[in-house]
């Protein structure tokens, strides 16, 4: 009952909720720096977000180099993890919206499936700047009459 009360409790964070969720719909591993780009959290934070999910066994690390990619075990352990897996992919994507957005930006910055840029750069800085800016709709222009 301990692993239980364990993983409920890791979940019962809304980053680590967020996190997880992003984990099982988007079926990719992610790295600390696309988690605090995509989270909008600093290091330290993203670092210790995935470091609970981890000591609950809902997400495993395999490190490569300079990066320690995060993901969802596989399988997970016993029936209550699946059961809580599937729980979690029942909540809505709207709830996740900007999330969503945010993660596909920051995926799509990888070169060969692989993370190569580093976390609040000036390249994710530009291409999330840019995706804000189509999706604003363009301000209505105030004409002003001089007499």
């Amino acid at each position: 009952m301990k692993d239980c009360v364990e993983v409920l409790k890791a979940l019962a964070d809304p980053n680590r909720l967020r996190v997880f969720w992003l984990l099982a719909r988007i079926d990719e591993r992610i790295c600390v720096a696309e988690a605090m780009d995509v989270l909008g959290e600093s290091h330290y934070n993203a670092s210790r977000i995935l470091k609970s999910l981890k000591q609950a066994g809902l997400v495993t690390a395999e490190r490569e180099g300079k990066w320690v990619f995060y993901s969802l075990p596989a399988p997970l352990a016993g029936s209550f993890h699946a059961h809580l897996l599937k729980a979690i992919q029942a909540i809505p994507a709207e709830n996740f919206s900007e999330e969503i957005k945010r993660c596909q930006l920051r995926l799509g910055m990888r070169e060969h499936g692989e993370c190569i840029v580093g976390a609040d750069s000036d390249a994710w800085r530009n291409v999330s700047t840019q995706a804000q800016t189509k999706r604003k709709p363009a301000a209505r222009k105030r004409h002003t009459e001089v007499v």
